[in-house]
């Protein structure tokens, strides 16, 4: 609904001789005079979004943990292509089904049968049948099961694509078997779907419980309205930018439902920003076209300043090798540029065309009182920090500290197909093949030694040999030259010809391991795999090189996405505040922040504790390392008390009392944007998949830590404490020129 521009709406022009007005002035002017434009071109903008992102989740890839170059993964395709071996994609579980009870030799049959059809299918690189002679490792110690690992042809794409196919077609095979699939493959199948699934439940939860936030913030419909419209059309727009990415980058599923919920939680906080501080400027007597320049030149700023920060720490990410942290940084930073954006177009407009109709149908009329943007417990709260500060800081530094602590009790690792719900099928077998194989000898590690002939000269393999097998961690080491375990060989070379361990200018030796690969202890036995003297140049490839390699690119960047987090951070800052020590105070802060956030995770995720809060889950143990790093670009709510407390002080020039004011004015606005933002981010850990579980509860902890304990005590009362020093900006040297110059000129 338009209202047309009368004498109380009409924006104002400046008078001649006035000075030109500032650009939240003449936004202003322009989304009042435009406001039919910019609506229509809202609506276009969504339905062009949702129709080019329809097909979003046809062009999504998998993968992604691993460096594209990674020496792992250049010892995998060396090792397809000289011995057309190497790990399995797909490992499929064949059991006798139940309801037939067939004899040993009907499912051989059987069994048999169904290997010699799946060699048939050109898709697929290599079939390891446990009815082949050697075949006995692939059969379960009870001897009531079997597996059949299968690799494939093709890029990471094709590779799962192939593995969704093979599961679903041989599941439905008719017989006397029962077939289920396990391993990777089936595990990003897996994903995706629950992915996919959950990411409906989460918009489903969210959505609702946003507006009732905001209906209970603003006690209005049409200003409940406006943030949970932007934050659609954001999610249109971040489906259509993932859409495009697609065709420059790989991009997860794991992105599709972090961006739409970080999306939408920005846009409904950016909006509900603008539009509080508008009704508080219309509020205190200020005309519309007045009351929204006002906004724009504060909130719009605030809002600017704030996507601006979270897009510079996600930049950061960037300089990780992994793609799925690449594909999520410019993803999220393209998700945090719309959110602004359609913050500052489309509400000014909005607010323009709406006028005093933004008051209007108030289901809380009755019962709601006059005072828009302050309330009597954060006057309480804000004077009680200001007149102790010590008092009050202090024990909320220790908690979170108290907090922080599980970090260090943190490993680090990935997350493998535990990370599925127990209830996913994919996740019963693979329980199953835990259970019931010896996963060592199904997923062996391999060293691949190329530029040298095993037949002509064995001595130095075999010494070689030897030493793997006496490392920690190594149960088994079978190589053309024999098996080796503990520094001895164990076994002679079997007397066919060893062709499957070495060619005229490769060999490869097997390394059957006692640890879990993707655990730290299979990362340090790839490093001492690497390091150790080999006779001829040694590549690593399986699983545990695979984790080495994603924590030597996790923890080699680090100090460099770190150092540029804090400067970027620093200067953005810098230049909103004015002041060298806020900045520094709100790294401080928001690095304490994150740290009680990781803890928390640590001690809930990876020690499994209040299984009752994070709901059914596998624990692992461990501590996603990619997981953790995407933490590292969460929002900085105290960007807007910061914000309030520097306009407070240029108008009272009084610190106590700016600090008093950006809180009582700030305190339930910003909280309600913390709380939805909680909620958006949280739904996501209703998901049934471990890492979408702590991301939401991740980021959820410390909007809520940053929101309440850090922004309503630790920032009032490091204000408090510094003093005018807050307010200290070391001199330009063109200013100390120009004084010295005037004091010259005096003399």
């Amino acid at each position: 609904m338009t209202t047309a521009p009368g004498p109380g709406n009409a924006p104002a022009r400046p008078a001649a001789g006035e000075p030109a007005a500032d650009a939240g002035t003449r936004w202003a002017r322009f989304a009042t005079r435009r406001r039919r434009w910019i609506a229509l071109t809202a609506v276009l903008f969504t339905a062009a979004g949702l129709a080019f992102g329809g097909s979003l989740t046809d062009h999504l890839s998998h993968g992604g943990w691993t460096p594209t170059d990674a020496p792992s993964v250049r010892a995998e395709q060396r090792l397809a292509g000289t011995f057309k071996t190497g790990s399995a994609h797909l490992i499929l579980l064949v059991r006798a089904d139940p309801r037939t009870h067939p004899d040993e030799r009907t499912v051989a049959a059987h069994g048999s049968a169904l290997v010699r059809a799946l060699r048939q299918d050109h898709r697929i690189a290599h079939v390891a049948s446990p009815w082949d002679p050697g075949g006995h490792q692939l059969r379960a110690t009870d001897g009531t099961a079997y597996t059949v690992p299968l690799r494939f042809h093709g890029d990471d794409s094709r590779i799962h694509a192939t593995g969704a196919d093979i599961a679903r077609r041989t599941a439905a095979r008719p017989g006397p078997l029962s077939v289920t699939a396990a391993g990777e493959s089936a595990v990003v199948a897996e994903t995706e779907r629950i992915s996919d699934r959950d990411l409906r439940t989460a918009e489903l939860i969210a959505t609702p419980v946003s507006f009732v936030i905001l209906l209970l913030v603003f006690r209005s419909l049409p200003a409940a309205l406006l943030p949970v419209a932007v934050g659609a059309l954001s999610v249109a727009g971040t489906m259509a930018a993932l859409r495009a990415l697609t065709a420059l980058m790989p991009v997860s599923p794991l992105a599709l439902n972090v961006t739409t919920a970080l999306g939408f939680g920005l846009a409904v906080d950016y909006s509900l920003l603008v539009v509080a501080r508008h009704r508080e400027q219309r509020a205190a007597g200020h005309r519309p076209d007045r009351a929204l320049a006002a906004t724009l030149n504060t909130a719009g700023r605030t809002v600017a300043v704030s996507a601006l920060t979270v897009c510079l720490s996600l930049a950061a990410l960037l300089f990780f090798p992994l793609p799925l942290l690449r594909s999520l940084a410019c993803a999220s930073i393209t998700v945090t540029v719309l959110a602004a954006a359609a913050t500052l177009a489309l509400v000014p407009a909005a607010l323009a065309a709406l006028g005093d109709h933004l008051e209007r149908w108030d289901p809380l009329r009755a019962v709601r009182r006059t005072g828009l943007a302050t309330a009597p417990l954060w006057q309480c709260v804000a004077r009680t920090v200001i007149q102790r500060p010590l008092t009050t800081a202090v024990p909320i530094l220790l908690a979170l500290a108290a907090l922080a602590t599980p970090l260090l009790g943190a490993r680090f690792g990935i997350y493998d197909d535990r990370m599925l719900p127990p209830s996913s099928a994919t996740a019963h077998a693979s329980a199953l093949l835990r259970d019931h194989f010896d996963l060592a000898e199904l997923r062996p590690s391999t060293v691949l030694l190329t530029g040298h002939d095993t037949r002509t000269h064995p001595a130095p393999v075999a010494d070689y040999a030897r030493c793997i097998s006496a490392l920690p961690g190594v149960r088994r080491v079978d190589a053309a030259t024999g098996s080796y375990r503990d520094g001895h060989r164990v076994r002679p070379p079997p007397h066919v010809q060893p062709t499957a361990f070495t060619t005229t200018h490769a060999t490869r030796l097997s390394v059957v391991t006692t640890d879990d690969p993707l655990s730290p202890d299979g990362t340090r036995l790839a490093d001492r795999l690497r390091a150790l003297p080999a006779p001829a140049p040694a590549h690593v490839a399986g699983l545990n090189a695979r984790m080495a390699d994603t924590t030597h690119a996790i923890t080699d960047h680090l100090p460099t996405v770190l150092a540029t987090i804090a400067a970027t951070v620093f200067l953005a800052l810098l230049f909103l505040t004015r002041s060298p020590l806020l900045p520094l105070k709100a790294l401080l802060l928001n690095a304490l922040t994150l740290a009680a956030t990781l803890g928390t995770v640590v001690h809930l995720f990876q020690e499994g504790r209040l299984t009752w809060l994070t709901g059914d889950l596998t624990v692992t143990h461990v501590s996603d390392t990619t997981v953790l790093c995407l933490m590292f670009g969460i929002a900085f709510y105290e960007i807007f008390l910061l914000s309030r407390i520097v306009e407070e002080h240029h108008r009272t020039h009084d610190t106590p009392a700016a600090t008093t004011l950006g809180i009582e004015h700030t305190a339930r606005v910003f909280t309600a944007a913390a709380l939805i933002v909680a909620v958006v981010m949280g739904a996501l850990a209703t998901s049934g998949l471990l890492a979408l579980k702590v991301i939401g509860t991740g980021v959820a902890t410390a909007v809520l830590l940053d929101a309440t304990l850090v922004r309503v005590v630790l920032v009032p009362a490091f204000i408090r404490l510094a003093g005018r020093a807050n307010w200290w900006l070391p001199p330009r040297p063109c200013r100390t020129r120009a004084a010295h110059r005037a004091r010259t000129e005096w003399q």
